[in-house]
Parts: structure tokens; sequence; C-alpha cells
């Protein structure tokens, strides 16, 4: 089991920085899916969590064969890259995602509560107005360029590894 938490500042500093940070882990995760596919035949399970402070990896297996596939998210996060295409189709998924929580009373209410409750926290609606007046691909690449270079990282790894 590998759990690496890599923590930015600069996630939390606007509404639009946390859209661009919920569309590069999609993208990431859309870029991922078919180099991963022959882990997860393998049964070696991977999983990305866009968490409130930084990107969540998270890789579970045998061991043996981990650390190939933790070295292919790490490459594929490094050497970032998309298609206008693929940030289209992000963008309306998350469109669609954000409207979906927004008009349900259960998930709206704990938003609501969290934002009263945390000092520097966005409401779901800043965010989908953020999605809404339009996002441009020159913004996600430099969102992402200052991501990876204010960067902290935390990790643990439990199992049957050697240093």
């Amino acid at each position: 089991y590998v759990r690496f938490h890599l923590i930015s500042p600069l996630i939390q500093q606007s509404a639009e920085n946390i859209v661009l940070f919920d569309t590069f882990v999609n993208i990431l995760s859309h870029n991922l899916a078919e180099p991963a596919y022959e882990a997860d035949v393998a049964q070696l399970e991977y999983k990305l969590v866009a968490g409130e402070h930084g990107l969540v990896v998270r890789v579970k297996g045998f061991n043996h064969k981990l650390p190939l596939l933790f070295q292919l998210i790490i490459d594929h996060l490094a050497d970032f890259s998309f298609t206008p295409a693929v940030f289209e189709m992000i963008t309306e998924q998350l469109k669609k995602t954000y409207f979906n929580i927004l008009i349900k009373p259960e998930t709206l209410a704990k938003d609501v509560r969290l934002l009263i409750l945390e000092h520097s926290r966005w409401s779901m609606i800043d965010k989908y107005q953020t999605l809404m007046n339009g996002l441009s691909i020159e913004s996600l690449s430099a969102f992402v360029k200052a991501f990876k270079s204010q960067l902290f990282v935390e990790g643990l790894v439990q199992g049957n590894f050697t240093s």
C-alpha cells in the first residue's frame, strides 16, 4: 500500500484554482486509463483523489510490480499534456458534476455548513460560476506548471517493501 499526498498552497487561493485543479486531476486520470489498464488486470489498484489541499495518489497491490505502476503515475504527472478535445470533454463533465451537487439539498447543505466553518473555503456556487464563465487551456497549463513548482510531499508506504 503506497499513499502520497502532493500538497500545494496554490489550490485554495481562488475558486478558479480549485476548478483548474479538479480539471487537472480529471485529465490526469483520463490520460492514465489506457496505460494503467494492464495494472488493473494484474490486480493492482490506483486512485487519484483531488483533496482540499492537494493530490492524493493511492496505489495498492502486489509489491513486486507496484513501483512500476507508481512510476507510471508520476511520469504522467511530470509530463502532463492534454489535447483541446480532452480539455473540453473534462470541463463539460465537471459542469455536470458541479450542477448535480448544487441540485441535491443534502450535498448543498454540507457545502454551506463547511463554508461557514472553514476559513478559506470556496463554495460550490463559486466553483460552478467560475467553470461556467469559462476556463482557458493556457490557464490550465500555467496552473499545472505553478502547481508542480510549489509541492510538498507526504508519503506512507506499508507492506513488503525495502527502503
